[in-house]
């Protein structure tokens, strides 16, 4: 009860403004500034196509960075953010919040790890959005009960995520995964799970094994 306690307060006080989704996403093209230019520029650095200042103004440096991004995606390449454009980064990328939460995520279960450890951790929480098995957003890959240990003892809502945990989610969005697929993670010293034990190991870094 008192985790449930935790994790609605948490969710609660972590609540920020936020852009609708794509449906919602107004057409945006250089001169253009505001909320959703920010968030266009936040989305746009995730994927490592965008490294000038996020500061809600469209211009020129924005404009090749969404042209960069039309043109890896297949979409027409005119540096105009319209419904096509919108719809496939929302599905490739993640809000500021989820960002968050997915490095307080590994700053928990991974803060002693080396980098490539934390990288991993990172990893399996995208892996498990993007498996069909899985809850298909972060906060539910995290909050799926028993999914996480820390989240279970509370620990998780204690910690600040740190800046190598940031720069190991961004690694991951990026496409970096060490775990080769992993969807679990546990230290082989502590675990007494029959069934996570049986499970095919991909990967050894730091305390912990990956595995499908």
């Amino acid at each position: 009860m008192r985790t449930a306690w935790a994790l609605a307060a948490f969710l609660a006080l972590t609540a920020i403004g936020l852009p609708a989704g794509a449906a919602a996403a107004p057409t945006l093209k250089i001169g253009d500034a505001g909320g959703y230019v920010y968030d266009l520029q936040h989305r746009l650095d995730q994927l490592g196509l965008y490294a000038g200042p996020q500061d809600g103004r469209f211009g020129p440096g924005t404009e090749q960075a969404v042209r960069r991004f039309q043109a890896v995606h297949g979409l027409a390449v005119d540096g105009i953010v319209g419904p096509r454009t919108w719809a496939r980064l929302y599905g490739v990328t993640f809000t500021a919040r989820e960002i968050d939460l997915m490095a307080r995520m590994v700053t928990a279960e991974a803060g002693g790890e080396p980098f490539a450890g934390q990288v991993a951790v990172a990893a399996v929480i995208l892996n498990r959005v993007r498996h069909p098995a899985f809850p298909s957003t972060v906060a539910g890959v995290l909050f799926e009960p028993r999914a996480f240990e820390s989240v279970a003892n509370g620990y998780f809502f204690r910690v600040t995520p740190t800046a190598s945990a940031y720069r190991a989610v961004y690694a991951a969005l990026r496409g970096d995964d060490p775990t080769h697929g992993a969807l679990y993670f546990y230290n082989p010293a502590q675990t007494t799970s029959a069934w996570m034990r049986s499970r095919p190991v991909t990967a050894r870094i730091g305390t912990h094994l990956f595995a499908l």
